[in-house]
């Protein structure tokens, strides 16, 4: 069983930074891809950054690129987000997810129902 937990999270003006942190428990992080989704007031929840599981390749919705970055530290069990130059649209609770690594499987980055295991969220509000 995987248990993730975001955060970071908070209330910041239009063109800030914040950073937000997942922390994993269990023997499985080193061995998971990771993805960052959000989900805005009566929006479906919607795919922001992923990172492979050795993060060598990291991905982006076309609406963060440039202003997001994806990373993690498998040493410590935790994924991060930075995120700047934020705006008004980020509005959302974040959420971290996982699932496995598998050789010669395919990872459905952009995908939420392809992940296992998810985060309570983390509320990410910005002011105009």
């Amino acid at each position: 069983q995987v248990q993730l937990g975001e955060s970071g999270g908070g209330l910041v003006q239009a063109g800030g930074s914040l950073r937000l942190s997942c922390a994993a428990s269990g023997r499985t992080f080193s061995r998971s891809h990771m993805g960052w989704f959000r989900q805005a007031p009566g929006k479906e929840r919607e795919f922001v950054a992923a990172i492979t599981w050795n993060g060598g390749s990291t991905y982006y919705a076309d609406s963060v690129k440039g202003r997001f970055t994806v990373s993690r530290d498998n040493s410590k069990n935790t994924l991060y987000l930075q995120m700047n130059s934020l705006k008004p649209d980020d509005t959302a609770v974040y959420y971290c997810a996982s699932v496995l690594y598998y050789y010669g499987g395919n990872y459905h980055y952009d995908q939420s129902d392809r992940y296992e295991y998810w985060g309570q969220g983390t509320q990410v509000t910005v002011s105009s």
